[in-house]
């Protein structure tokens, strides 16, 4: 299994978009939620993952993660039985160098108007560029989960 090691923010403006090298939709739910474990199947333009990842650590910065790609047919069938609602984005991938990327993800329906970068580490202390479009990092911050946006929509929130 491996260990997901990610940084995450929120994202101020759209300027990152000028950066853009690829970008494709995303749709995704949660088959199981359990103390901070999740059950995650996700469609990726036409391919199907399922996902399964561990409790983060106190810091929120890594968690156990294993993925295994799936038949697309399978995974459309399992976003069936996903509990509560999908979380629906575009993911932006910017390239930043030494096979490091930023993730930036424009969330659609029930949590649009928040936009997300994030980036994965090979260890705890990589460095990484901040662009000026990086906020508030949300590192460990259970609300910015997929997992909690899914059942508790961002455009819900009280600002």
């Amino acid at each position: 299994m491996n260990v997901e090691i990610e940084r995450k923010f929120l994202v101020k403006d759209d300027s990152y978009k000028k950066d853009v090298q690829k970008s494709y939709e995303i749709s995704q739910g949660y088959i199981a939620r359990d103390g901070g474990n999740t059950v995650r199947v996700r469609i990726r333009d036409n391919q199907g993952f399922l996902t399964i990842k561990g409790r983060m650590t106190p810091d929120g910065l890594s968690r156990p993660e294993w993925e295994m790609e799936i038949p697309y047919s399978d995974a459309v069938e399992l976003l069936k039985l996903c509990k509560s609602g999908l979380i629906q984005k575009t993911r932006n991938i910017i390239p930043i160098g030494n096979g490091l990327k930023w993730e930036v993800d424009e969330f659609k329906g029930d949590n649009s108007q928040l936009t997300v970068a994030e980036v994965e580490l090979p260890s705890p202390d990589t460095d990484y560029p901040t662009p000026a479009w990086l906020g508030t990092e949300v590192t460990g911050v259970k609300e910015f989960t997929n997992s909690y946006l899914s059942m508790h929509p961002y455009n819900t929130w009280r600002k």
